[in-house]
């Protein structure tokens, strides 16, 4: 019932607005009435009906590329809060544990990184932060190579988040939710419609929760704490002039987790006599993990008729960011904080973007186009250092450096602390500034019924400055293109064949050659099929693609080779169907075989001669790369009030290994290819709500069967993060 009444409200309000306008005109007032557009169509349940992810609002039906999108729905019922959980749903997707500096949200799409692939509402949003969901309207992942849309990046595709939105209408809600492990969230979504074409709508939220991993000595674990605020002013909303103010505020607190080590035997380290076990946690209450985000965004939509407009979006952001993580050893006791083991970092990272796209529709010469232009420019200014470490009694500095500052706390019974606010003041910054332009068109015409040609070019330039002695500059001028053809004989059947490449720059991204080497470039040929069955409330898509790319740079900042393979390449094949199987009946699943390999190994600078790594490696699968991954969540309503549903996240096993290695002889035994693997696992969870119209009282229990499992990967080797063990959560949602 309250899935039908949220379907219709949009209904009602159009309702509303139309009776106005009548009222309007019989007192002679002219009144721009709103047009029916796909913005304003509500997605059903699990299936969406909208994205942008292409550059205008757009059916995903109609997108010629692999798209997966989780809507709010699903992630209302799945009571997920930060994005790493969201994206569990997303088949064919591994996640990056979190050593060697890029700390934060990090994924592998694809078998390809997406480090240089995140975004808010299309605009770049890259600094090293863990996100949340709590002002999300759905969020998007555009697979495969897709660098004429976005610029700059890897090869595996996009992840864009959709940020809430004011909207015509009145509506709040409250929730209240609380768990094992210390969990409790609370959120507040208010919408005011003020005038009859404005809003505004504030969303927030502040959740706390620990998990089962404790430290042995102290019995600290690690926990979450995040709170935030996000804004959204809306005027002349769904007239031909539409603006928008957005701002939103997150703060991180969090106490991290480096994980455990792997063992002799290749796997993550178990049970053993002296205690060690996975539920041991390495680190303490003492160190943190501190992030301030604040980002604002302008959007002016300009619409010249139903077919034309003009989308500018312009966005200040700033990501402040401090942390002090123990990397796990390998014997106890844990109850010193001394210099082995301590990985520190200061960050701030500040953007200014400017966006402003093109779209029309017309007829030339007997055909139909879709045409899209636009310019984009973003400024770029980061900085980043160590903390600075001191006498945790005392409270004075250690200056020395080297082993001298090695022997001066080790010889200190009071072991060592960081200051989270200040930079190590005998360190050397990397700092990094860099001005970006990119001008980008695209046209898909239908060419004879049913049949569209789709071509696009972008060309993106980069001027940046770097603190690096070796690589103190960069200047590019990179082309990206994209092309297919698409057969769609109706509404509900979409054929499709596309190509798409992306580039990264020889210094992307902090990525610093100690020679200029090649930047970036990947390719992708994709193969697909979309269907919509049951009146379209069902939509099942297939995809068979190879993507090859050639001089992957490495994700760990810390590496001192930088170049991670010189060529690989990534062949698989993807499923997925989403949407309502009865009118009580719904469901979001997938799977996906992947077949990552390394091609030809990484070539990198060594002391002035260009080395190779080992090369043993070419051929071998890629590391963090599963070759299966398979989602399922459904649910089932019963009744108008009583809704049951769960599902399963499975991950094949995953190797952890440096392929850039010169020697790779520790990944071999007895000449066998033998890294690093976390093992394969497939989690359960359930859900049981009772909804009305006005409250509801949910339960989540996350890990029903309370598996023991490795949900993310250090992929140079070291380290593998267990997932929390089982979780109930109840939650209470009241709406007025």
């Amino acid at each position: 019932m309250t899935l039908a009444l949220m379907m219709a409200l949009p209904v009602l309000a159009v309702a509303a607005e139309e009776e106005k306008t009548a009222d309007a005109a019989q007192t002679m007032t002219e009144v721009k009435v709103k047009s029916t557009r796909i913005q304003d169509t509500p997605n059903k349940g699990y299936q969406a009906t909208k994205t942008r992810v292409g550059k205008t609002y757009q059916d995903p039906q109609d997108v010629p590329q692999a798209v997966t999108t989780l809507t709010r729905e699903l992630l209302h019922d799945q009571q997920v809060g930060s994005l790493r959980e969201a994206l569990r749903n997303v088949v064919g997707l591994s996640v990056n544990a979190a050593e060697g500096g890029r700390a934060g949200d990090n994924f592998n799409l694809r078998g390809f990184y997406t480090f240089g692939d995140i975004y808010l509402d299309n605009m770049r949003d890259t600094a090293q932060y863990n996100r949340e969901t709590f002002n999300l309207e759905q969020v998007d992942v555009l697979r495969g190579s897709a660098a004429m849309l976005f610029g700059r990046g890897q090869a595996g595709g996009v992840i864009n988040q959709v940020s809430k939105m004011a909207e015509l209408r009145d509506k709040n809600t409250l929730t209240a939710s609380g768990g094992e492990y210390d969990y409790h969230q609370f959120t507040g979504d208010f919408n005011k419609q003020l005038t009859e074409t404005a809003a505004i709508r504030v969303n927030v939220m502040d959740r706390y929760e620990e998990t089962y991993r404790k430290n042995p000595t102290t019995g600290d674990r690690p926990s979450f704490d995040r709170k935030g605020i996000a804004i959204s002013f809306g005027a002349g909303i769904g007239t031909e002039n539409e603006f928008f103010l957005n701002h939103a505020y997150t703060q991180t607190r969090d106490v991290p987790d480096f994980g455990i080590r792997f063992g002799t035997n290749k796997r993550p380290l178990s049970d053993s006599p002296n205690g060690r076990s996975d539920r041991t946690f390495w680190g303490s209450n003492n160190n943190f993990d501190d992030s301030d985000t604040r980002i604002t965004t302008g959007i002016f939509t300009h619409k010249f008729d139903d077919d034309t407009q003009l989308r500018t979006q312009l966005r200040h952001a700033n990501y402040k960011r401090s942390y002090w993580a123990k990397t796990p050893g390998t014997t106890l006791p844990l109850d010193n904080d001394r210099l082995g083991g301590n990985v520190t970092r200061i960050m701030d990272y500040e953007t200014l973007n400017l966006q402003s796209d093109f779209s029309t529709k017309f007829e030339l010469a007997g055909m139909k186009h879709q045409l899209i232009s636009g310019i984009e420019y973003l400024k770029e200014d980061s900085y980043r250092s160590t903390l600075q470490p001191y006498d945790p009694v005392t409270g004075a500095l250690y200056t020395q450096t080297g082993n001298a500052l090695t022997n001066a706390i080790l010889a200190n019974p009071n072991g060592v602390a960081y200051n989270r606010h200040f930079a190590n003041v005998t360190a050397t910054p990397t700092k990094f500034n860099a001005d970006n332009y990119a001008l980008y068109i695209q046209d898909s015409v239908e060419v004879i019924k049913n049949w569209t040609v789709l071509a696009g070019i972008r060309r993106d330039k980069m001027d940046a400055d770097y603190s690096s002695l070796t690589s103190p500059k960069l200047k590019y001028y990179e082309n990206s293109y994209r092309t297919g053809l698409s057969w769609q004989p109706n509404a509900d059947r979409h054929y499709y064949l596309t190509f798409s490449d992306a580039f990264s720059p020889t210094a992307d991204l902090y990525q610093l050659t100690v020679q200029p080497l090649p930047p970036e470039r990947a390719r992708t040929l994709e193969l697909g099929t979309k269907w919509l069955f049951l009146d379209g409330d069902l939509s099942v898509r297939t995809a068979v693609f190879t993507t090859t790319k050639d001089w992957e740079r490495n994700t760990d900042l810390e590496s001192t080779a930088s170049i991670l393979t010189k060529r690989r390449r990534t062949n698989g094949v993807e499923f997925e169907v989403t949407g309502k199987i009865t009118d009580r009946w719904d469901m979001f699943a997938g799977f996906a075989l992947l077949d990552a390999r390394i091609i030809n190994v990484a070539d990198n600078y060594v002391a002035g001669v260009l080395t190779p790594s080992d090369v043993r490696l070419e051929g071998q699968r890629a590391r963090n790369t599963p070759i299966g991954t398979f989602n399922l969540w459904t649910t089932y309503a019963l009744n108008e009030a009583w809704k049951v549903g769960g599902g399963v996240e499975a991950k094949g096993e995953r190797y952890a290994y440096n392929p850039s290695a010169t020697d790779a002889s520790a990944s071999f035994t007895n000449g066998h290819f033998n890294p690093n693997a976390a093992p394969g696992y497939a989690r359960v969870d359930m859900m049981a709500a009772y909804e009305q119209p006005k409250w509801a009282v949910r339960l989540n229990v996350k890990n029903l069967l309370n598996k023991e499992y490795y949900d993310a990967v250090y992929d140079n080797g070291g380290l593998v993060t267990p997932g929390n063990k089982r979780q109930a959560i109840i939650t209470t949602e009241y709406k007025f």
